[in-house]
């Protein structure tokens, strides 16, 4: 009679148990582990960038760029340079990002028509980077810790099996109320993000547009952005990347603003 109550109550406490299990610790380490995929592949890298913003009347712009990064560390501090080519009127932009995990995010813009350097403060990191449909934090990354991840049922992206994980803000936060992300069980990386907004209505959707293996890295080499509320849809390809590098932390200081590292920007 013992035995029978003890095993009823184990069968009852089962799936509480998996649910557990399910959510929680799990959803936030495949979000680091996503976020290391995405933001932190090899120790750095370097690659041309063509960005196509098409407005919501359908008028495209492109815009094209070399992109430098540099990681501290695993997961942690991390660099970025990006120097602007083309169009005319942003020529010679440059724009730099420290990123820190614990803190605010320092981040500066050149401007060379007024001779300029600008900080971007960290309430401007949801505004646009260079007029496209990606933010400023976007482009260097939203720490997992600071949002409260959940699983919810496994799903696929076309033929990719993926988790879906619903991550709502820790703090107080204008980018979204929360967020869907769809990873790739194989290699972590996001293959789309659903943002939400007010009255959780859609508002942003994030899609992986082309996946590729680049010196044994495995590397999403187009991504794009599409904006429901406003209407418009930014891609952003990666091509000539190279990883492992050896780029020094000197490269993302204020005194490459003004002056680009030639050895890398050709």
């Amino acid at each position: 009679m013992l035995n029978s109550k003890l095993i009823l109550i184990l069968l009852l406490a089962l799936p509480m148990a998996i649910a557990t299990t399910a959510t929680g610790e799990d959803a936030a380490a495949i979000m680091e582990k996503s976020h290391l995929a995405y933001y932190y592949a090899a120790d750095d890298g370097i690659s041309e960038v063509t960005m196509r913003i098409t407005s919501k009347r359908g008028k495209e712009r492109t815009k094209e760029f070399v992109m430098l990064r540099l990681d501290e560390e695993e997961g942690g501090k991390q660099k970025y340079y990006t120097y602007f080519r083309k169009p005319s009127d942003i020529s010679r932009l440059t724009f730099m990002v420290h990123k820190i995990p614990d803190g605010n995010d320092q981040r500066w813009i050149y401007v060379p028509s007024v001779d300029l350097v600008k900080p971007i403060s960290a309430d401007d990191k949801n505004s646009s980077f260079v007029g496209s449909h990606f933010s400023y934090e976007d482009v260097s990354g939203r720490h997992w810790s600071e949002d409260k991840h959940s699983l919810l049922p496994d799903s696929t992206i076309g033929d990719r099996a993926v988790f879906v994980i619903e991550s709502i803000p820790v703090e107080k936060y204008k980018g979204f109320s929360r967020k869907l992300s769809y990873i790739d069980k194989e290699n972590y990386l996001p293959l789309r993000e659903e943002y939400y907004g007010k009255k959780d209505k859609l508002v942003r959707v994030f899609t992986a547009e082309k996946v590729e293996e680049i010196d044994g890295v495995t590397t999403m080499t187009a991504r794009s952005m599409e904006n429901l509320k406003k209407g418009g849809k930014t891609l952003i390809e990666f091509s000539s990347i190279e990883y492992n590098v050896g780029l020094d932390a000197s490269l993302f200081t204020e005194r490459f603003l003004k002056n680009p590292p030639r050895k890398y920007i050709k």
